[in-house]
């Protein structure tokens, strides 16, 4: 079976559950506000749009978590319009994740969300509707030309599949320090398949001066070895090495180089602005 069909984030809001589990994802959604707060600028300054705001949250998972980001955007378009006198548009909010995600956990804090919307922003505000668009971000997943921002936290270093050649890396479930190099090369290879597609895909499905903003781990070190890369996961795959021989995480931290060569490949119309 497809990983796509099978793998998501842990459901529900009990103890175990993504949406409880989430605080380090929460803070990098918050720390990346002003990013976000830039691009939005620029997407007013350049009139990319006018009465209607349409943005996609990709790899949305489910939770508290969901709603910041959507809140973060609306609440950043929103002041914006303000501080250019303009109206504020209607919002178009799609929330994508694997077909196997928690969307009805989101969908159930919906009427708390627009409620509260209401409260802080009058009855004449928006109006917001939210959608959810399960599939791979990998392939197409919109029309052409129909968004106007796209958010991505915490996902892109998820890989499409588990990369071709790791036959000699029975003894670890990812890339670690004791992995010999080819391991890394598949690892990275199938990274740069991946978010190549990646921005290959967004650039038919945002509008023309649109934005993206993606945060996500990535290495400050270009030396895969070091324990800036899959320390906490070769601490986990030491504790399953005996009960799992065939087992391989689909993750990659690349490193921050990588991905500029990668941005600038694809396509000259995006740049990479990056902080960490």
């Amino acid at each position: 079976m497809s990983l796509v069909n099978i793998l998501h984030m842990n459901a529900g809001d009990g103890e175990s559950s993504y949406a409880n589990n989430s605080l380090i994802q929460e803070n990098g959604i918050r720390q990346a506000v002003p990013f976000l707060k830039h691009m939005i600028k620029g997407l007013a300054t350049h009139d990319v749009f006018s009465d209607r705001f349409t943005f996609a949250d990709l790899g949305c998972s489910s939770g508290t978590n969901t709603l910041l980001v959507v809140s973060n955007i609306i609440d950043t378009v929103q002041e914006v319009c303000e501080e250019n006198d303009r109206k504020v548009p209607q919002f178009q909010v799609c929330l994508n994740d694997l077909f196997g995600n928690d969307f009805n956990t989101i969908f159930k804090l919906l009427p708390e969300f627009y409620a509260k919307l209401k409260k802080e922003k009058g009855e004449s505000f928006g109006p917001c509707f939210v959608s959810a668009v399960p599939g791979s971000f990998y392939g197409r997943i919109f029309p052409d030309q129909s968004l106007h921002l796209v958010h991505s936290a915490n996902s892109n270093h998820w890989l499409s599949q588990v990369p071709q050649g790791l036959e000699s890396n029975r003894s670890n479930i990812c890339m670690a320090q004791a992995s010999p190099p080819d391991v890394y090369q598949a690892y990275r290879n199938q990274f740069h398949t991946d978010f190549t597609k990646f921005l290959q895909m967004r650039s038919d499905e945002v509008v023309r001066g649109g934005s993206m903003i993606l945060t996500f781990l990535a290495r400050g070190v270009a030396d895969p070895t070091t324990d800036d890369c899959c320390a906490l996961l070769e601490l986990l795959g030491q504790s399953l090495v005996d009960m799992m021989k065939e087992v391989h995480i689909v993750f990659s931290d690349p490193n921050l180089n990588s991905n500029k060569k990668i941005i600038l490949v694809t396509s000259s119309s995006y740049s990479l602005l990056y902080h960490y």
